[in-house]
């Protein structure tokens, strides 16, 4: 039929950004749907033990995919990335010394690249904070609309983090791929 080859770079920027990204993606909306429906006077005592027990099961799964997108792409795909340019060298296969040699897109380099790389880590650690108030907190989630709300805002800033550094990986990679 037809065949799909990925070189080493390809298998890990799609394992990192597409199955990674996309299972963080697909937790963060069921979080985010289960936190805001997450009130007493919506459910039975029973359906709030489970969307608990689903809540917690979630949010760690969240926080564990955020910390595995995170270390794939630090310790994998991003040395790939900033490899040197040996003199003479195609520049094509150097995403960072291409970026940098050519004036009219070296931000990406610049802001881009040196952004990305620095939020994205609040992703993981703030899908962490979110994982452990709805592990601690569970029934009290939906007692105290205070503590639920913070909790939302927690886990709309580890997505607004990982969303921005995964839309500056995308640009980036479409101006200078690794693979």
């Amino acid at each position: 039929m037809f065949g799909l080859s990925f070189t080493p770079r390809e298998f890990w920027a799609v394992i990192h950004g597409m199955i990674l990204g996309g299972l963080f993606l697909i937790s963060f909306a069921g979080g985010l749907a289960g936190l805001y429906f997450m009130r007493p006077q919506w459910m039975t005592t029973e359906g709030l033990r489970k969307q608990v027990s689903c809540l917690v099961k979630g949010t760690w799964v969240m926080a564990i995919v955020a910390w595995l997108t995170v270390i794939t792409g630090t310790y994998i795909v991003y040395p790939w990335y900033r490899a040197p340019a040996p003199e003479g060298a195609d520049l094509t296969q150097f995403p960072r010394s291409f970026l940098k040699a050519n004036e009219a897109i070296a931000a990406w380099h610049n802001f881009g690249m040196e952004w990305k790389e620095h939020v994205a880590w609040f992703a993981p650690i703030l899908a962490t904070v979110v994982a452990y108030i709805v592990w601690r907190y569970r029934d009290q989630l939906a007692e105290d609309d205070r503590l639920r709300k913070y909790t939302i805002v927690f886990f709309v800033l580890a997505f607004l983090a990982a969303a921005v550094a995964g839309l500056l990986g995308a640009l980036i990679t479409k101006a200078a791929p690794v693979a």
